[in-house]
């Protein structure tokens, strides 16, 4: 009989294993900054139409044109795999009557979502969001709250010399003549330009802005800029921006070619960047989006918010020696204490000891194989990363003790069973 397959993980999709702990880690501090400044955390479904995505997105976009898992389900309706986070808020805003309640609306979101892309270090068809959205305030006060709390959260994480990048593409009729003045621009050199960029000269202009070509690079750094065609009322909201950042002592530089990725954002755009990082230095992005609930068949309302790629900020923060310190320091104190019981007699109160750490908040796992001698059980707590073990037998039970024993430091001391929760609780966290 042949060998039945053993199953693999998708390409570009894996399994969290040994950085789910700092996962969690940056996940809990995204819940404490974010809350601070009055953000509540929702979900979303994984999966929605695909017209939401092509006419939140852009029909245009790389996104749509090119990433989107999407298919049909039994009643012949196209679905797709969320891959991105700001369309779907802007359904369930629409669809929960948000605009209703107390305005702005103030949200966070976390999960996975889907693209496929040529995987590669830090991207995956599989990966991990974490964003923030603030719908209805036009004005340009949020925008600077929303980049503050932003550096707030990234310096909690351990993150040092951030940079803020800049820039406004606008409102609709800004873009629509920036359009045609670049394009007017780049056409005697349409020859010079890759297959992407020719198909968005006639599409969308400004996604050439994106470029990665040094040869197309280089052939823009003589373009016309976005922002010497802002209209007063754009050009007005961005100088407020620009101002109250420095009020704030924000550093940020004016990028020109910054213009994100996706088809909905409007006015005010930013990427913020880590000058330890090197070349790959980009931490996340976001930005206006004005007119995308009206886009959806809602009313016009004003957004404004960012995407944190969160396997690649996983792997950036690991590299951060503060941060990583934390990390491991957290990690220990939620490493379990191994209850083993000394005879199979005695593994009911084991049970009954590990559950009074449990109700003490001190995590217990129970080695009931009495079978096995002494030191092998010993040894598996070890394979359990377990620092500290509760011995617990006839003697102990006749004393009305328990022995407890610090791997890391190869000591063991006799303790009181009454109260024994509390006294192990106070040796883990001293």
């Amino acid at each position: 009989m042949a060998a039945k397959r053993r199953f693999q993980t998708i390409k570009g999709m894996h399994d969290l294993v040994d950085k789910a702990p700092a996962f969690a880690f940056v996940e809990e501090k995204a819940r404490e900054v974010f809350s601070l400044f009055g953000y509540r955390e929702v979900r979303t479904p994984v999966v929605e139409e695909t017209e939401l995505f092509v006419r939140g997105v852009g029909e245009g976009s790389e996104v749509v044109g090119k990433q989107m898992y999407s298919f049909d389900d039994k009643k012949g309706r196209s679905l797709t795999l969320r891959p991105e986070g700001t369309a779907p808020i802007a359904r369930a805003y629409l669809q929960n009557n948000w605009a209703s309640g107390p305005q702005p609306v103030k949200v966070f979101y976390m999960g996975p979502y889907f693209r496929y892309e040529r995987p590669q270090e830090g991207r995956y068809r599989q990966f991990h969001q974490i964003g923030a959205e603030l719908i209805g305030d036009p004005g340009p006060y949020s925008d600077v709250e929303l980049l503050v709390m932003l550096l707030r959260f990234l310096e909690e994480l351990g993150f040092e010399d951030l940079e803020v990048g800049l820039n406004s593409v606008g409102d609709v009729d800004c873009r629509e003549r920036y359009s045609e003045r670049l394009r007017e621009f780049l056409e005697p050199y349409r020859d010079e330009l890759g297959a992407d960029s020719r198909r968005r000269l006639e599409t969308n202009p400004l996604r050439i802005l994106d470029t990665k070509t040094p040869r197309e690079r280089e052939l823009l750094e003589g373009a016309p800029r976005l922002r010497d065609v802002l209209g007063g009322p754009a050009r007005d909201h961005f100088q407020v921006v620009r101002d109250e950042l420095e009020q704030f002592g924000v550093d940020f530089e004016i990028d020109d070619r910054l213009v994100r990725g996706l088809d909905y954002y409007t006015r005010t755009v930013f990427e913020i960047t880590s000058a330890d990082l090197g070349a790959q230095n980009a931490i996340l992005g976001g930005g206006r989006y004005d007119g995308l609930i009206a886009e959806l068949g809602g009313p016009s309302v004003p957004g404004i918010g960012f995407a944190i790629g969160q396997d690649r900020l996983v792997d950036l923060v690991l590299k951060i020696p503060g941060a990583s310190a934390r990390l491991n320091a957290e990690a220990h104190r939620r490493q379990p204490v191994c209850v083993v019981p000394i005879g199979s007699s005695y593994r009911g109160h084991g049970m009954v000891l590990a559950q009074e750490l449990r109700a003490a908040g001190v995590p217990a796992i129970c080695e009931f194989d009495s079978l096995r001698p002494l030191k092998a059980r010993l040894k598996q707590a070890a394979r359990h990363r377990c620092r500290w073990i509760v011995l617990f037998g006839e003697d102990e039970l006749v004393a009305g003790t328990v022995v407890l024993r610090d791997f890391t430091n190869s000591t063991q001391e006799t303790i009181s069973r009454d109260g024994f929760a509390a006294t192990v609780k106070a040796r883990i966290s001293a």
